[in-house]
């Protein structure tokens, strides 16, 4: 078997001990004594920027945890192309409501970078949740928190007004990942221009025009490639208010 797909069980890559599963808000609130029992459940894998983690028709049974690294959650389009719906950071999960009742995925995801995933298996976790059966329930709360993102994206989607698309995808980021600092709002980009494009249902050119656009009025600039500082978010608020009216 490929090294890099090797999953090591009770030793894990890059936080040790409890890091992993308080990351994740499922399992916040837990005691020491209940977190111990959530992280002999979990199983670690590592994959390369580029990687797919898992595809459409795959069984879907296994909560995934972003240790460390990016996500990219999509799907194809009519025409082949990607229609991403959500990227997944450091501290983010998926195959949540998948542990409930096994399926397929419907979906596929892919390593933006390389990238440490922390695994439940459903077959364990049907085990955690008799034991403490208040972690189903907020189970079913993160669930509905995901519909809302996914009902807010259709919403961002249907406007033709593409400064509102990105200018929303942008608000997202910065509350997510943002980090305040004195120039305004540090944003770490691990998402290429591209895939910004293939979220919003735009080019990448159109995405580029419009960031520099942003940029001339002022309203954000790029330290580098990779990290952009949001000056003006309240501006960025007014083009998404305008897109949803």
């Amino acid at each position: 078997m490929d090294p890099k797909f090797i999953i090591s069980q009770n030793q894990c890559l890059t936080c040790g001990h409890k890091h992993c599963a308080k990351k994740v808000s499922l399992f916040s609130n837990l005691s020491e004594e209940d977190l111990d029992q959530v992280i002999s459940l979990v199983t670690r894998r590592r994959v390369l920027k580029g990687e797919t983690v898992f595809t459409i028709g795959d069984p879907s049974e296994s909560l995934y945890i972003v240790n460390r690294g990016s996500l990219k959650v999509y799907v194809l389009n009519r025409e082949g192309r990607e229609q991403i719906l959500y990227f997944l950071k450091e501290g983010e999960f998926l195959g949540d409501v998948h542990l409930l009742k096994s399926g397929t995925f419907d979906y596929e995801a892919m390593a933006l970078e390389e990238t440490h995933l922390c695994i439940i298996h459903k077959r364990d976790f049907d085990r955690l949740i008799l034991e403490r059966p208040e972690i189903a329930i907020k189970l079913l709360a993160y669930a509905h928190d995901r519909i809302l993102d996914l009902e807010e994206l259709v919403q961002t989607l249907t406007t033709n007004d593409a400064d509102a698309r990105l200018a929303s995808l942008l608000i997202s980021l910065a509350e997510s990942s943002g980090k305040e600092t004195e120039e305004g709002i540090e944003v770490t980009l691990t998402i290429s221009r591209e895939d910004m494009g293939r979220y919003l249902g735009l080019t990448r050119e159109t995405v580029s025009r419009k960031l520099g656009q942003f940029a001339s009025a002022g309203i954000l600039y790029f330290k580098d490639n990779k990290h952009l500082i949001i000056k003006d978010l309240s501006r960025l608020s007014d083009y998404d208010a305008i897109g949803r009216n």
